[in-house]
């Protein structure tokens, strides 16, 4: 632009002192206290993996950082910002008080203009009470998750000048058809449009702090309004103070502040989308001849988003909301990550997992997650916090004031949906909840509102009907009609979540659980894909999480997730990485040890694959080939595939039995290889009587040809081997047998690591393979982690805990740059083997 930008973001991270026990004498300039030097984001105290006490993080804590104010900012208007602190934050400059937040899941900012010292030192002090017998959501009664505490995101000085952006707020529309490549393509999920035309709303407050009377800014002063496409200027439009404002201006900004609405046309603008996330730059500016007294930045897309009674439009066509709930919490630490572990959340949710939206349960997360959304293409509906429990009035007031801080602060984000605007799975309050819906709709006149509750025909203010469907045991329906739950049908419904607690399942849980796990996933996706006046199915949840002791496996972790705490896959999160069609995906779900089986018995084993068809192999030798035509889960796309056959043409090609007698014995035969004898159903039981009185197959005869072809105990292990095709090509394999060697595998978020504003994260996903590649799913270990070089530590204890063949580790920079080798070992039995990653950091 050519001008000087007054407008500085000061980030103010580093150099923290910490303390667990908060003191006055805190305030003192002379603090003689012994502090502990931390980074933020922190948390108050780093838990164990599980069996630890919630109050373990319940304290009144302290923190301390002492800065200088540059001379240049006298002239200036300075705040203090922090994204999230939890849960009740007193802050203090220089002695004095300068605010009090009640919310730990919201960020907050104070003008701090008048409080800074220009000739010493600043003293900032944080008194942060992270006691859950605070009066303010989500605390009052039990909560079925950990809410830590601790300074757990970002905190910043903003240096603007004293006219200043206070706020703007974007609305973008689309004002024209879109046009679609194909109507084929309009009814799928493959969706690429091609321009619309489109209009972007602005709603601006400008407030003013100087102490002076003398309105001549006004004459030099305009308001710029720019739209980008990368680098390219699209549109832009200037306003000039004067002609819009008067002197009246100065008193009232004083106060709220002028809000001033423009808007600016565009032609051919790509829309967004779940599949072409397309985003625009938008800048704000106050320029004077010279420089820019403000501006805000910000990436938005267009689109258009509508819940019906019978679902969800996006961009005028359905789209069935398919997706999972998320905690913002990490091992050890918590809330506390870095934005890069934040991102690293999102891409695992849309490209891993392959799901659409995302759910932010139970409370508004860190805007560089949905920032990551916004660039994914997932939509995300958020809410305000709270768990079920409505307290008193001073309670009810901060849930309000919940609603008004989470729609201003995330309103611009494209990808959010949704607002709620109930405490999560609470009972009616039509008075609180009149309120919260008002106010949001006051706020945001461009999304619909939603409460998630767990009572049906319950009453209803929002705009859609959100409900937690736990109808599905694994033996019924996956879901309610919508018809049985709702209490208005001329509204959306949608489910806002399944599954989870109907259902706890570890990574190192028998087969049979595990699978059953999956497949109740797979159950009520395909239920939901059947009813198609239910817009949207959220499962619960996307990982496992630490929780209170009311809650939980008694260890302190809820295992509800698809993902365990590491982010890994369980068995269950092949059923949505197979909708996706992205990355290839292959999972069987057995193992085919007969002694992890009873009785030696196979079950069921199911195919977890988004490829076209998978041929299966014994020993070799050709089976079957399946594709999802073979899927019983016939509404869900690339449903799993039940394996019904394990012998193939084997009796035909080395028995010479004929086509007939051939299908009657494998049908017998995969039955018993599966279930076994006791319990036959009729129709197996009559193939049997067949076979010896029609076939002349006597017992002997059939007892050698079921143990030559079926059964192995006491004999040779098989290896089975399923290869995957995609438009006729090979595209992935799997191989199934008795494992004889195990290996390491690593999963690095990133080797290139950046220790600026504030440290960097990397995130080591484990896992121990066999020799061909399964997980092995009985190995819990704790291996050793070494890092040589500088510039990393270890997050939580020096070692990788194993739990179901599956972990890992994360690794903090420390502000050396540099270099760092680091080192996983899994040091004994008879597999010896390690793997060392190189990281650099800038």
């Amino acid at each position: 632009m050519g001008l000087e930008n007054i407008t500085k973001k000061i980030p103010l991270n580093n150099d923290w002192q910490f303390t667990k026990n908060y003191s006055d004498e805190l305030l003192d300039r002379d603090c003689n206290l012994e502090l502990e030097t931390v980074r933020i984001p922190h948390t108050v105290v780093e838990t164990p993996f599980n069996y630890f006490d919630e109050s373990v993080y319940q304290m009144l804590s302290g923190y301390r950082k002492v800065f200088r104010a540059k001379k240049e900012w006298k002239d200036r208007r300075v705040s203090l910002n922090f994204a999230g602190a939890g849960h009740r934050a007193s802050v203090y400059l220089n002695g004095k008080l300068i605010g009090e937040n009640n919310c730990g899941y919201t960020a907050f900012s104070y003008d701090i203009t008048d409080y800074l010292d220009y000739e010493k030192d600043n003293i900032l002090v944080v008194k942060l009470d992270s006691r859950e017998s605070l009066n303010i959501p989500p605390f009052g009664y039990v909560i079925d998750y950990m809410t830590y505490g601790g300074i757990y995101r970002e905190v910043y000085l903003e240096v603007t000048d004293k006219l200043y952006i206070e706020d703007v707020y974007l609305k973008p529309e689309i004002v024209g058809d879109i046009e679609f490549l194909t109507e084929a393509l309009k009814q799928q999920e493959k969706f690429k449009a091609s321009k619309a035309k489109a209009r972007l709303g602005f709603e601006t407050v400008i407030k003013n702090t100087s102490k002076t009377n003398d309105v001549s800014f006004l004459h030099s002063t305009i308001l710029r309004y720019e739209i980008f496409d990368g680098e390219m200027l699209l549109n832009k439009k200037d306003m000039s103070l004067l002609e819009t404002l008067d002197g009246a201006f100065l008193m009232d900004a004083k106060k709220e502040g002028a809000s001033l609405k423009e808007s600016l046309e565009l032609d051919n603008i790509n829309v967004w989308d779940v599949t072409n996330p397309k985003l625009y730059k938008v800048r704000v500016s106050l320029l004077d001849k010279d420089y820019v007294r403000d501006f805000k930045e910000y990436k938005i897309g267009f689109k258009k988003a509508e819940f019906r009674d019978t679902g969800f439009y996006l961009n005028g066509r359905k789209l069935r909301i398919r997706g999972l709930n998320r905690h913002q919490s990490y091992p050890y630490v918590g809330y506390a990550m870095p934005d890069s572990m934040q991102r690293l959340d999102a891409k695992i949710l849309r490209k891993e997992l392959g799901v659409n939206t995302v759910r932010t349960s139970h409370y508004p997360q860190s805007k560089a997650f949905i920032e990551q959304c916004d660039e994914l293409g997932l939509l995300v509906f958020t809410e305000i916090p709270g768990w079920q429990h409505i307290g008193d009035e001073d309670w009810k007031a901060q849930a309000v004031e919940n609603v008004r801080n989470m729609v201003l602060q995330y309103r611009n984000y494209t990808s959010i949906i949704l607002w709620g605007v109930r405490i999560n799975e609470s009972v009616d309050d039509d008075e609180l909840y009149t309120k919260t819906n008002k106010l949001a709709r006051e706020l945001d006149s461009t999304r619909a509102t939603a409460g998630v509750r767990y009572l049906k025909k319950s009453s209803f203010l929002e705009d859609v009907y959100t409900y937690n469907d736990f109808l599905h045991d694994g033996t019924n329906d996956g879901v309610d009609a919508k018809k049985k739950v709702t209490s208005d049908m001329s509204k959306a419904y949608m489910i806002s979540e399944f599954n989870g607690h109907m259902f706890p399942t570890k990574s190192y849980d028998c087969e049979e659980h595990r699978l059953g796990h999956a497949l109740r996933h797979a159950k009520v996706l395909n239920d939901f894909y059947k009813n198609e006046d239910i817009a949207g199915a959220i499962g619960w949840c996307m990982f496992d999480y630490n929780t209170h002791k009311d809650f939980g496996s008694g260890d302190r972790i809820c295992y509800h997730g698809v993902l365990d705490m590491f982010r890994n896959p369980k068995m269950a999160a092949y059923v949505y990485a197979s909708v996706q069609g992205v990355n290839p995906v292959l999972e069987i779900s057995s193992s085919f040890d007969i002694g992890e089986h009873p009785a030696g018995m196979r079950g069921n084993t199911y195919i977890f694959t988004n490829c076209d068809s998978v041929k299966m192999y014994k020993n070799d030798i050709f089976i079957k080939e399946y594709t999802h035509k073979d899927s019983e889960y016939k509404n869900l796309k690339n449903g799993p595939i039940l394996v019904d056959d394990y012998i193939g043409d084997a009796f035909i090609t080395g028995e010479n039995l004929s086509k007939k007698q051939s299908d009657s014995l494998k049908k017998c035969f995969n039955y018993v290889a599966r279930f076994g004898m006791n319990h036959m159903p009729k129709e197996i039981y009559l193939e049997g009587i067949k076979l010896i009185t029609i076939y002349h197959l006597n017992y002997a005869k059939l007892y050698e040809l079921y143990q030559k072809y079926v059964g192995n105990w006491g004999g040779e292990s098989t290896k089975f081997r399923f290869d995957g095709y995609k438009n006729g090509e090979l595209v992935i394999s799997r191989t199934k047998s008795t494992a004889t060697k195990l290996h390491l595998e690593l999963d690095v978020s990133s080797t290139e690591l950046v220790d600026d504003e504030t440290y960097d994260v990397a995130e080591i996903r484990v896992i121990v393979k066999d020799e061909n590649g399964n997980q092995a799913v009985f190995f819990n270990d704790n291996l050793p982690i070494t890092i040589k070089g500088e510039g990393l530590e270890i997050i939580g204890p020096e070692s990788v805990k194993i739990l179901g063949g599956m972990g890992g580790t994360y690794l903090k920079t420390t502000g050396i740059k540099g270099k760092a080798e680091v080192t996983i070992n899994m040091p004994h039995g008879w597999d010896k083997d390690s793997k060392t990653v190189e990281f650099s950091i800038s």
